[in-house]
């Protein structure tokens, strides 16, 4: 068993886009989750994403709905959502818990600005949430930082 499943936070399967490898342990199989790119094996991909001079951030429902459609447009499996408004002209901040990992964002309306934090492990693709968001966000810089988490001898 994974160590999501362990901790109850992956479905019983992995989404129709969730590729997995069978490894075998000592006394049972295991799925696997770490992905093999570019000659490097590694848990999964983080991405630090900036948006400058964005719109539509204080509106908690719009921007659930965005990172929802975000994660399945990666190919990640959805478990539950949490945003928090700060007050009615003020910022969110939530997350999109994934079988994956997670999706979170925290905006600064009043500097036009937000900062998303996207992890996935397996076969999803981080990058494709991207262009999801920027249809909401509208932002004029969008600035990523990416990172290979776990990352492991082949």
């Amino acid at each position: 068993m994974n160590a999501l499943a362990q901790l109850g936070m992956v479905s019983e399967l992995p989404s129709n886009n969730q590729t997995s490898a069978i490894a075998p342990s000592h006394e049972e199989e295991r799925t696997d989750y770490f992905v093999e790119r570019d000659g490097e094996r590694f848990a999964g991909t983080h991405l630090l994403i900036d948006l400058w001079e964005a719109v539509n951030l204080d509106d908690p429902a719009k921007i659930d709905a965005t990172l929802c459609e975000a994660a399945v447009a990666a190919g990640a499996t959805i478990l539950h959502s949490h945003f928090h408004h700060f007050s009615p002209n003020g910022g969110v901040s939530g997350v999109v818990v994934l079988a994956e990992s997670h999706i979170s964002i925290h905006t600064w309306p009043e500097r036009d600005f937000a900062a998303v934090d996207i992890f996935m492990c397996g076969a999803c693709d981080p990058h494709l949430s991207i262009p999801v968001m920027q249809r909401l966000f509208q932002a004029q810089r969008v600035l990523v930082d990416e990172q290979r988490r776990g990352r492991t001898a082949v």
